[in-house]
């Protein structure tokens, strides 16, 4: 009797322990998707006080950006360029737009790159 209550209590320790690890696995994967969640969002917002204004809502181009020859972020053009890149011309400016180095943090900027790889599907 005791070598089946021995089997017994292992068995019922392991589905515990299983229930115990599937449960961290799925808490972590919520709260990574849940950071990725805010981290969008929070891109969409500083694409809205900074890059709006010229690039449109949508990334196709305001008024004013398009009177000032702003490329369509949604296009291939912009598209097939390099993160890095992208991320360059954000920081440091390049024709008429300004520099953003000193008021967005790299985080940010990197936030912006993927908000902007988003805009293709929204065209």
């Amino acid at each position: 009797m005791s070598v089946r209550k021995n089997r017994d209590s292992k068995v019922c320790t392991s589905a515990i322990l299983i229930v115990l690890i599937a449960e961290i696995i799925l808490f972590s994967a919520s709260t990574v998707r849940a950071h990725a969640g805010q981290d969008s969002a929070a891109a969409k917002t500083t694409f809205r006080t900074k890059c709006a204004m010229c690039h449109g809502e949508n990334g196709a181009g305001s008024e004013v950006g398009k009177s000032m020859n702003v490329p369509d972020l949604r296009s291939p053009a912009v598209q097939k360029l390099p993160d890095a890149e992208l991320a360059k011309i954000i920081a440091d400016g390049k024709g008429g737009m300004p520099s953003f180095k000193s008021s967005l943090s790299e985080a940010q900027i990197h936030a912006l790159v993927k908000y902007i790889r988003s805009l293709r599907q929204a065209k």
